[in-house]
Parts: C-alpha cells; structure tokens; sequence
C-alpha cells in the first residue's frame, strides 16, 4: 500500500472543494445524489449539462478536480503514461473526494457516481475503497485504474476489491473506436467489471471519446430501474 504520508502530503495541498449543484442548498435534503466526475482538463462546468438529462428526482452535484493544469483546467491526477503518475495521487484524489462526501451523505438517501474518461477511473477508484457506499456507478468513455502500471504491481492495498461480490449496478458505455482510451486500460477495465460489478455494458458507434444523446437517455433508463425503483 503507498504511504499514508504520502497521500496526506498530496491532499494538504489541495484546495477547497468546489461543487455546482442542480438544486438549491434548501432542495437537496432527502433527494437521492448523483456526483458527476469530470475528464482530464475540465472542470466542474464540463458534465452540468447532462443534469437536465438525468432523471429529475436526482439532485446533480458536479466536483472540480484538485490539481490544476492551467487556468479553467484540471485533473485528478495525472495522466498514467506520464512520468509524473503514481498510484499515491490516485488514492489522494479518491480521499479528497470521500471527504467531501462523508460531509454531506446524510442528506441523501443514496450516492451514485457519474464519471467520464478520468472521471471514470475516480468513480471505479472510489467504489473499490468504499463497495458499499454508492447505490450505482455510471462510467462514461474511461476506464479503471490498473495498479500494474507502476512498478508492474499487481494488487493494490488501498482498493477493497474482494468485498465487491458483483451486485453494485454499473453502466459502461464507450464506442470501441474511442480514440483516448487505449487498449490496454479496456482490458484491464472490462476484466475488471467482469469479476466484480452487475454490469450493464453498451457500445455507441461513432462517439469517439465523448457522450451521446441515445447513450444518455440508457443512462437515465438505467437509474430508473437500478437506483429509483
């Protein structure tokens, strides 16, 4: 397992959370959340205009990243081809956002994660620490973290990977011919999934590496009957 001062280190510089909401602050009690995670180089603007396609019982609450690349621009760690990537910063990032999150849960009756590219890293980082926190997770065009990526380690002490038993409902949708995810991070991804989410898996050609009306309205499908129902 990396560190835990290492981790600290990372998350004491980090900023304040920044978060746009659906609903005013007297609204949201008793509504069931969705956290939206957004890609590399946004910020929490980029997914607020999935929220009017979500279903409306949900309040949508959409986190910035804590590291900065540029003004406007963020991630939640860095790229994994980089040199600048460790697994410390992944966890440190993922504490970040449970933070956040065990401020504010009680409010809501469940916790369900949106992520798209990185975003979706986030949200299977944040599932496989916490597996019984979130009532579904929706990754969007991304992938799940391979820990043999640094240091050609195979396990990862700070995921709790064996009590995911394949019941938490997750949706999947990319387009095979998505130009940013590469292939090694699909397979390790879709191995992943396999062995320890309900899956809910759909293809969308012509996408690229982006979010689609039909695929939208699967998404909102699919929080009707696996979280509102």
């Amino acid at each position: 397992m990396t560190e835990a001062s290492t981790v600290s280190r990372y998350i004491e510089s980090y900023p304040a959370h920044r978060v746009l909401w659906s609903r005013p602050e007297g609204e949201r009690a008793g509504t069931p959340l969705i956290v939206l995670l957004h890609g590399y180089g946004a910020n929490e603007a980029d997914l607020m205009g999935l929220a009017p396609l979500l279903p409306e019982e949900f309040t949508v609450a959409s986190l910035r990243s804590p590291q900065i690349l540029a003004p406007g621009a963020y991630q939640w760690f860095p790229l994994v081809a980089t040199d600048d990537f460790d697994l410390a910063q992944v966890e440190a990032a993922s504490e970040y956002v449970l933070r956040w999150l065990d401020e504010i849960r009680t409010d809501h009756p469940s916790v369900t994660l949106l992520g798209f590219s990185m975003g979706m890293a986030m949200a299977t980082t944040l599932l496989r620490r916490r597996p019984d926190d979130f009532a579904a997770v929706v990754g969007l065009s991304g992938f799940a973290v391979d820990p043999a990526v640094q240091n050609g380690l195979g396990s990862w002490g700070y995921v709790r990977d064996d009590e995911l038993e394949g019941t938490v409902p997750f949706f999947w949708g990319r387009d095979q011919a998505d130009p940013v995810i590469t292939p090694d991070k699909v397979a390790y991804t879709l191995d992943w999934v396999r062995g320890h989410v309900d899956l809910t898996k759909v293809v969308y050609e012509g996408i690229g590496h982006s979010i689609s009306g039909p695929e939208m309205a699967h998404v909102s499908e699919f929080l009707r009957l696996k979280v509102l129902a």
